[in-house]
Parts: C-alpha cells; sequence; structure tokens
C-alpha cells in the first residue's frame, strides 16, 4: 500500500495497556456490524477480515460468531501487536498476518473463505487500489462465500450530510486519489469481478454495508 498523508481525523488509533490500541471509530460502530454480521454472514466456515486495525472489531466478531475461525490481516506492524493482543484469548481468532491487500495476486495465499470482511478502508485508498482488492477477494472467497464491504460512500454521486462533505474534502485535500467512492461504482464493480450484490444495508452515522457473494459456477 501506497503511505499516505491522512487528516488527523482518519484511522486515529490511541495506545492503551498491553499493546493493544483503541479507535473511537471501532469503539462507536461494533455493536452495529456485530449484528450486521449476524444477520448476513455465515454461522460457520473460515473468515478474514481484511486491514483488521486495532483488533477491537475481529475481537468481537469471533466472539458473536463461534462458530467461525477468523483470520485477522493488517500491514502496519504496530497494529499486529494490537490485533493480537485483543485475540490471544480468543480460541477462533488465528494469529493475525501481515497482508497489503492492495497489491495483486494475494488470494493465491489466502482463499477458500466463507467470510471477507472489510471496514473503514475504500475512502482511504485510490479507485485502482479498491478495484484491486475487491478482485481478489473475489478470487479468496469459496463459492457462496460471502464479502462484507463498510464504510463511507457517496449516494448517487452525492455527498449526503455535512460531516461527509467535510470529510471528504479533507481526505481529497491531503492526497486527489482517496476520498469517498460513489455507491454504484462499488456495485458495478462487484458486478464485473462476478460478485452477486444481495443487499445494499444503511447503516449509522451515515455509512452503507454492500454484502455480496460468489455465486456457485
Amino acid at each position: 500500500m501506497i503511505k499516505r498523508s491522512l487528516p488527523s481525523s482518519a484511522s486515529v488509533a490511541n495506545a492503551s495497556e498491553d499493546g493493544k490500541l483503541v479507535a473511537p471509530a471501532a469503539s462507536r460502530n461494533t455493536d452495529a456490524l456485530c449484528a450486521l454480521l449476524q444477520e448476513w454472514g455465515p454461522s460457520q466456515g473460515q473468515a478474514l477480515e481484511i486491514a483488521s486495525g486495532t483488533g477491537q472489531h475481529v475481537s468481537a466478531f469471533a466472539e458473536v460468531l463461534p462458530g467461525l475461525t477468523w483470520q485477522p490481516s493488517e500491514v502496519e506492524p504496530e497494529r499486529r501487536v494490537s490485533i493480537d493482543a485483543y485475540t490471544r484469548n480468543s480460541p477462533n481468532v488465528a494469529q493475525v498476518v501481515e497482508l497489503d491487500a492492495v497489491n495483486s495476486g494475494w488470494h493465491r495465499r489466502i482463499y477458500g473463505k466463507d467470510l471477507i470482511v472489510l471496514i473503514n478502508l475504500i475512502h482511504l485508498i485510490s479507485w485502482q487500489e479498491t478495484r484491486t482488492i475487491v478482485s481478489e477477494v473475489a478470487q479468496s472467497l469459496s463459492p457462496k462465500g460471502r464479502f462484507i464491504l463498510y464504510g463511507p460512500f457517496k449516494r448517487s454521486g452525492q455527498l449526503t450530510s455535512d460531516g461527509d462533505v467535510r470529510f471528504h474534502a479533507a481526505l481529497f485535500q491531503q492526497d486527489p486519489e482517496i476520498g469517498y467512492k460513489n455507491d454504484g461504482d462499488i456495485l458495478n464493480l462487484f458486478k464485473n469481478v462476478g460478485l452477486h450484490m444481495l443487499a445494499t444495508v444503511e447503516m449509522p452515522a451515515n455509512n452503507l454495508a454492500f454484502i455480496a457473494e460468489r455465486p456457485v459456477v
């Protein structure tokens, strides 16, 4: 992944005890995401979280979906330490792996997943990097495997809240290649890589979740 200069409001995490990091955004949305995964995710199988960040999410997901074996992943070394600190006592979470998911080819070593989750990353990377991640996800899923993508997005090309306007502008000012992606473009991308859309779910704080499935060929 290209190391980007992000505004202070993006990807915030603060140090806690035992190597753990605490991201305020993760603290706020964990309950809503757990409910989403309980509704749309499989109850058993192999799950991958891309860009697991602090580890707060995957620790909670493993608790509410104990039939899934979770593989967290992260590119930042400090955050990998935090992820392992959160999940050390979780019997259904593997040790975190280093994964830079915007690079093509990783599906050849990480595959057969029944669920892949990606939270709050797409607005922090370019469209080309987004295309690469989604293409790799499509190839990493098992047949009938599901992809859940969550974050802030434009609706029909429009930013729909004052907070989104400000945040997108701050991202764009730091790097014109990043910022909010359009919901319609995401839907087209899923179709282009062979994923079947199941639902688009409105989430708290004006976020969206896309739920897609790899069809059985």
